[in-house]
């Protein structure tokens, strides 16, 4: 028998955290959300249930949350895939005040749980600013891609030796740099996804295709960019199977995005390029579509985002450095009128 009264919010059923995390994640997946959020939803949400142990939903208050704020701020220590040992990003512990935001919303509007999450304040944080290749990089991570570091011997001379993953590489490096791909996106590609004949490079939807959001698009890729994929496919054995990967690692397994950071890092690294990682190329395309003139709406439309914020900030970017170039190029100063 239901005993609450009319227009109360005092919800009528307890629940443990841990079976409304699960329901919190069956709702999402059936609203349709990507399997990238789902995943980060799911990770950051079992983190705090094994820190704050799993007890009724209803007796979790705001100071619950902020205590575990404030340990990731300053007790946890993360384990990386790649052995860092800093301290969790500000942009991390935003991501996890964002995941309470919708979680206790979700609580709010199902179950009429009051919302502890709407009393705390969203963790401040400073963006990174927007980091790009120069050309001059590109052209040493496309050396590195094909030849080893020079080598010498006490009875040789010095000599560099060709790289037998050199065509896969640099077909990896030009994809990533001609599309904007995000690297799961990358990873994800099959060989039918890319017309050779035309450019065009198919992002599917869901988790099949990796696209954040779950919406698939379209890209393009340029000649340079075809040819080296061409040249790579040719080398393969499954290279006219449309349902094999784009890119196989050396022991012909597709790559991930954690497999496909190491390679690039390990590029940078030879090609004595710093702070060398996938995304890097999504920032370079972004920047250099804008100085050749491509404009934001179709640069939001090729890099899968949702709103025109993180593509203003590209424009910004390529604002300031035309307002740069006009002082040193300014017909009228250099004319001395």
């Amino acid at each position: 028998m239901n005993h609450s009264t009319p227009g109360s919010t005092k919800p009528n059923i307890s629940l443990s955290l841990s079976k409304c995390i699960d329901g919190f994640l069956k709702f999402k997946t059936a609203e349709g959300l990507s399997q990238r959020t789902i995943t980060s939803y799911e990770y950051m949400l079992n983190h705090w249930l094994k820190y704050i142990g799993d007890r009724s939903v209803s007796e979790i208050q705001a100071s619950d949350l902020t205590g575990y704020l404030a340990w990731l701020r300053t007790e946890y220590k993360p384990v990386r895939f790649n052995g860092s040992k800093e301290p969790l990003a500000a942009k991390s512990i935003r991501n996890v005040w964002v995941t309470f935001r919708s979680f206790f919303g979700w609580l709010q509007v199902e179950f009429k749980y009051p919302n502890p999450a709407k009393e705390i304040k969203a963790p401040k944080f400073q963006t990174h600013p927007v980091e790009t290749f120069t050309k001059e990089e590109v052209e040493k991570i496309l050396k590195a891609c094909v030849y080893s570091r020079e080598s010498q011997t006490e009875e040789r001379k010095k000599f560099v030796m060709r790289r037998p993953s050199a065509n896969r590489d640099k077909a990896i490096v030009l994809v990533l740099l001609d599309t904007g791909l995000r690297a799961t996106e990358l990873c994800l590609l099959t060989i039918n996804d890319v017309d050779l004949k035309t450019g065009r490079v198919t992002i599917r939807h869901g988790i099949i295709g990796g696209a954040k959001g779950g919406k698939g698009r379209t890209v393009y890729l340029g000649k340079v960019a075809r040819k080296a994929v061409w040249r790579y496919l040719v080398g393969r054995e499954d290279g006219d199977d449309p349902r094999a990967p784009l890119f196989i690692s050396q022991a012909d397994r597709p790559f991930n995005k954690d497999s496909l950071r190491v390679l690039i890092n390990r590029l940078g690294s030879r090609a004595e390029v710093k702070k060398t990682y996938p995304h890097k190329f999504r920032h370079t395309f972004a920047i250099t579509y804008l100085r050749s003139g491509g404009d934001v709406f179709t640069l939001q439309s090729l890099l899968g985002h949702g709103s025109l914020d993180m593509v203003r900030h590209y424009a910004q970017i390529a604002d300031m450095d035309v307002e740069q170039a006009h002082r040193k190029a300014s017909p009228a100063d250099n004319m001395r009128l």
